[in-house]
Formats: C-alpha cells, structure tokens, sequence
C-alpha cells in the first residue's frame, strides 16, 4: 500500500486519566508518519482545539487520545461538524463502546459472551457487597484498566468496602460490578484493510505481579506478552472470531482490540469478552502493533492502513451526501 503524501494532525494528550499514554502514542505516530516523508502537526488537546486544527488545516487527523473526551464521541461528533477526516471509530461507535454497559447489550445480544453483573452505586458497595467475592469494580466508561478493582475474600479493601480505602470509588459515583472470571488475559487486534476488516492474533498478557492493571499495562518489564498466545487453536480462532464480530458488529473503524477473560479449566465456556477498545495504544509497549508485526506489517505501515480506513471512510460519506443531494434536488 503507497499512500500519497499528506498533512496529518496528531491529536494527542488531553486531560484524561490516560493523558501520558496518549502522549506516547501520539509522538510514535507523529514520528513515523515524518519518517514516511509526511508533514505533521502535534496538537497537544485543549479547550481550544476546533480552532487549532482549522489553523492547521490538515488533511486528516489522526486521533491518538484515550479515554474521554477523545474516545466517546465528543472529539468525533466535532470533527464531523468540522468536515475534517479523522482516524478511527465514529460518533456513534465511540459513544457505545467506551461504556461497558452499553457494549455488553449490544454485543451481548448477538451471542458474544460477557460476565454477568450490573451498575451499582458507590454509597452500595460501602453498605454490603453486590456481588459474591470475589468480584471486579470497574469505571463504566475508561479504558486502559483505569480504576480497577479486585475485592477479594480476604477483605482487601475491608468487608464492607471502607470508603477511605484506595480504590476507583473515591473518583466515581457509578461502577460496573462484573464477578471475577479466573484464568488468563487475552487480547486481539482487528484491523481494516480495502478488502475488510481482518483480526490478527491472540496475545496472551502475563503480568510478573498482581493482575494486568494499568501499570502493568504500561511499565516496560512488568508483563510478558506472549505473541502469539500458546492456546488450544480452538480458543483462539473463537477470540479471532469474536473480535471481528464486536468490530464489525460497534461499527469500529480503522483498528479495534477486543480483551478478553479464559478459564482455561472450562474451555470454550470459559471465554468471555471484557471490553472492545476503539482506539488501542500505539507506545512502544502496545499491543495492536506488536500483533500487526508478527502478521509482517511495520509500525510506519500500520500507521498508514489507518490512515488509508480515514481516508476511504470520509470519501464514502462525502459520496452519500452528493447522492443524497441529488436525489432531493432530482
């Protein structure tokens, strides 16, 4: 694949939880696309970022943000209203997979397995458990393992959980309850491609302590990534399945990673889908391009595939939208 020479804007940074991650990603990004003989700008998020890019005026934007405001809508339903192309999931997309909840209804319904488990209050949890322990407590809506909690029955956190105790109920008002699926953490890249969308591999993240949590997840040496996982081709070909459904099923665009929770004393009924994440890291230690190398695509390549979805996406909306004129002025 060539893609011609263009101006890209890296958005990147923000005021997120996952600010430095998206950092990071934002500068390999950005450091690739100049290597491939592209201009780049860097545009740091602020509140003042609609009129950054239109001073920019780039010819696409590559979305490098993780978590909010860049991967629930917020960024994309602006882009939309900017006219300018940008990378990865839309509107509609990014404001269903960034909420677990919703995630789960959708894929859920289609026959992708998730845990059991609902919303709960804060004020709850500090009364009596909602769940038997043990049992996770997430954020509904961040990514990247943020806020993340294992109570356990050894009373980790106290029985009842003691509101003092550090945990993501300090900073949310509303968390997801989901019980604690035992065995290992895997994970799947999906990537778009003119021919379609295609899932990669599995990865099998094994951290050196505790569970795979947000530090684990971006601290070099604290977990093993096994690429490609040594799992029974069954499993695998299931989350390779899975994967491409939640992609294609949410409407992601451009890449996708789907996680996921196996027991791997239950077999295929010990695999349950966690999260699909619509904008996947692009560090060093990230995994969509780590699995897109061992499937022979470089960094710089992979970059540009995404671009390239951009690209196709937005020339296909501006067709509909010249058919629709049309047709009303037909």
């Amino acid at each position: 694949m060539t893609l011609r020479k263009l101006h890209v804007a890296v958005l990147m940074g923000g005021w997120a939880n996952e600010r430095e991650v998206s950092l990071m990603s934002g500068e390999g990004v950005a450091q690739s696309l100049e290597q491939g003989g592209h201009r780049v700008t860097r545009i740091d998020m602020d509140r003042d970022v609609a009129a950054r890019i239109s001073e920019a005026a780039p010819d696409v934007v590559f979305n490098a943000l993780h978590g909010v405001p860049g991967e629930d809508g917020t960024v994309q339903g602006m882009l939309d209203l900017m006219g300018v192309p940008y990378t990865h999931s839309g509107l509609a997309t990014s404001v269903v997979a960034i909420d677990k909840q919703l995630t789960k209804q959708v894929l859920g319904s289609q026959g992708i397995p998730f845990p059991g488990g609902r919303i709960v209050s804060t004020e709850e949890i500090h009364r009596q458990d909602p769940l038997p322990r043990p049992y996770v407590l997430k954020p509904v809506n961040e990514g990247s393992s943020v806020g993340v909690a294992i109570v356990t029955d050894e009373a980790n956190y106290g029985n009842p959980i003691d509101p003092a105790a550090a945990g993501p109920w300090q900073q949310f008002d509303r968390l997801l309850a989901e019980p604690f699926i035992r065995g290992r953490e895997l994970t799947t890249a999906v990537i778009d491609a003119p021919e379609g969308a295609r899932a990669l591999m599995v990865t099998e993240l094994v951290p050196k302590s505790g569970f795979y949590d947000f530090a684990a997840k971006y601290t070099d040496g604290m977990t093993e990534h096994v690429c490609p996982a040594h799992i029974p081709e069954p499993i695998a070909a299931l989350c390779r399945d899975y994967a491409l459904k939640a992609h294609v099923l949410l409407g992601c665009e451009g890449t996708s990673r789907t996680d996921f929770r196996w027991d791997d004393e239950l077999g295929e009924d010990g695999l349950f889908v966690l999260e699909t994440n619509t904008q996947p890291g692009m560090t060093p230690l990230s995994l969509v391009p780590e699995q897109a190398r061992h499937a022979g695509i470089e960094y710089g390549e992979l970059v540009e595939m995404i671009i390239a979805a951009a690209l196709r996406k937005h020339e296909a909306k501006q067709a509909r939208a010249q058919e629709s004129k049309a047709a009303r002025d037909g």
